[in-house]
C-alpha cells in the first residue's frame, strides 16, 4: 500500500502549498509534466517487459495476449460506456466548481465530494491500485499522486481546505483495492496469470503518457476490462 499511502500524502502536501498561497510557476509546472511523462513512460514500458519471459514462443504468446486483451478490453470497455461515465464525472466537477462561486455556504461539502470522486473514480486509482497489491508495484500510483496533486493545488483555489479531506478516502478506496489485489496474487493458481494482468497494466501506465505529452486523447476507462480479459487468455493458451 505504499503508492497509497504516497498519494494521500501528496493531496495533503500540494495542498498545503495551495493554502500557504504558493502556486507553481507555469514553467515549472511544463518541467514538472515533462519529467513525469518520462517517467511514466519508463514506468509502463518496464511493467510490461519484466512481466514477460520465458522461451521464444511463450514470450511471443505472451505479447499476443497482451495486444489481444487490449483490443478487446477497449471493445468491451465500449460497449460498457465506461469513458463516457468518466466523462460525465469531470463534467460533474466542472458544474461544482461553478456552483461553488455561487453558493458559497456548500463551498466544503461541494470540494470534498468533488475532489473525492474524481481522485477516487479514476482508470488510474484502479489499476494503480490494483499493481500496488498484486506486485508491490507503486510506481503508477506515484504518478498518480503527483496528477492529483497538481490538480489539488487548482481546486485549493476555489474549495479550500475541503480539498485536502479527499486524502481519507482516498486511503480507503485505493487501500481497499490493494489489499484485494493481495489477496488476489494469493489466491490465482499460476504466476503467468499476474504477470498477463501486469503486462496489459504496463501498457494501460504506456499509453498515460500520451496524455501527458499531448500527443493524443486515449480512452483510458475502456480499456480497464483488458485486466480481466488478460488472465482469461492465459489461462486458456498457456497455463491450462
Amino acid at each position: 500500500m505504499i503508492g497509497t499511502f504516497l498519494n494521500a500524502a501528496a493531496i495533503i502536501l500540494f495542498g498545503a502549498v495551495a493554502l500557504a498561497k504558493y502556486q507553481l510557476s507555469a514553467r515549472a509546472q511544463t518541467t514538472l509534466k515533462g519529467l513525469l511523462g518520462v517517467f511514466t513512460v519508463f514506468v509502463g514500458l518496464r511493467l510490461t517487459v519484466t512481466s514477460i519471459g520465458g522461451s521464444l514462443g511463450q514470450v511471443v504468446r505472451q505479447f499476443a495476449i497482451v495486444l489481444i486483451s487490449l483490443m478487446a478490453g477497449n471493445l468491451l470497455g465500449r460497449w460498457l460506456h465506461l469513458q463516457e461515465g468518466s466523462n460525465r464525472l469531470g463534467q460533474y466537477a466542472r458544474e461544482q466548481i461553478e456552483r461553488a462561486s455561487a453558493q458559497p455556504s456548500r463551498r466544503f461539502t461541494n470540494g470534498f465530494i468533488t475532489a473525492s470522486l474524481l481522485f477516487c473514480l479514476t482508470p488510474l486509482a484502479l489499476l494503480g491500485a490494483l499493481q500496488d497489491g498484486l506486485a508491490n508495484r507503486w510506481q503508477t500510483l506515484a504518478i498518480k499522486a503527483v496528477m492529483d496533486g497538481l490538480a489539488t493545488m487548482a481546486f485549493v483555489s476555489t474549495f479550500g481546505q475541503s480539498v485536502l479531506w479527499s486524502a481519507l478516502p482516498v486511503l480507503a478506496f485505493q487501500g481497499t483495492i490493494s489489499l484485494g489485489g493481495k489477496y488476489l496474487a494469493g489466491a490465482l493458481p499460476n504466476s503467468l496469470l499476474i504477470d498477463s494482468i501486469n503486462a496489459t497494466g504496463g501498457m494501460l501506465v504506456f499509453s498515460v503518457s500520451l496524455v501527458i505529452f499531448e500527443f493524443r486523447k486515449v480512452r483510458l476507462a475502456d480499456m480497464l476490462p483488458s485486466l480481466v480479459v488478460a488472465p482469461l487468455l492465459t489461462w486458456l493458451w498457456l497455463v491450462r
